[in-house]
């Protein structure tokens, strides 16, 4: 079954955005195992689940790069991938690791910035971000006007911190993240850990960011950020 419906695919019979037949009918036409057929493709990069629709094949996507240093994309490749990035915000209580990243009691207050980049309708990244209450932007938790970043940065503060520490490693994703960005749960991500402190070292701004292996490349430079203040300055 996978072998077939991926000569359909390549070939160009099925076409990218076209949606399969469902599964009970790939069932009846197939007898090999549906799920395990569709799993193959799925880890190919050929089909994506979009749940409550059903399988489509997936349309090519841009390679986009991630450039180290304060969590930008790289904007000759975003603006041509056309990505959008949406906000979602909440108050949470700190807890997990969002309390050990940021170095503060259990149950402080916190704003959670999940952020989720798009090219067309296929989900590219993901990020959540926290700050503490008292370094919000203003107007970022505003009900009546929704907070949006700039399509070419996942991250909140609008100035620059004084240094950046990422942590890079390629994991499975967790159940959340590969419902969230469309890919098999055996799939490689590769997630960054950032985290911006202040020029007295107090974390600012953490955030846990995971691209779908396929999607991305990352760039890290060393950078110095107040170095770059002051030469602007």
């Amino acid at each position: 079954m996978a072998d077939d419906l991926r000569r359909q695919i390549t070939t160009g019979r099925i076409k990218p955005g076209e949606r399969l037949p469902s599964e009970a009918g790939l069932a009846d036409r197939y007898t090999v195992t549906l799920r395990s057929a569709l799993a193959v493709l799925q880890g190919e990069g050929l089909v994506e689940k979009i749940h409550g629709e059903g399988n489509f094949v997936r349309r090519p996507l841009h390679k986009i790069v991630y450039v180290g240093g304060w969590g930008t994309l790289d904007p000759w490749i975003a603006a041509d991938a056309a990505l959008r990035v949406t906000v979602h915000t909440t108050t949470v209580q700190a807890h997990g690791r969002p309390t050990t990243l940021l170095k503060v009691p259990t149950g402080s207050p916190l704003a959670e910035f999940f952020c989720i980049s798009h090219e067309g309708e296929s989900p590219h990244g993901l990020a959540r971000i926290y700050i503490p209450r008292d370094l919000v932007p203003a107007g970022a938790l505003g009900d009546e006007s929704p907070w949006r970043e700039t399509v070419t940065r996942f991250a909140v503060l609008s100035s620059p911190p004084a240094a950046v520490r990422e942590t890079v490693c390629a994991r499975p994703p967790t159940p959340e993240e590969a419902s969230a960005l469309r890919i098999h749960p055996a799939a490689a991500v590769l997630a960054i850990t950032r985290v911006a402190t202040d020029a007295t070292g107090r974390v600012v701004e953490p955030a846990l960011l995971v691209f779908p292996g396929d999607r991305v490349d990352a760039d890290f430079t060393d950078h110095h950020m107040t170095d770059e203040r002051q030469t602007q300055g």
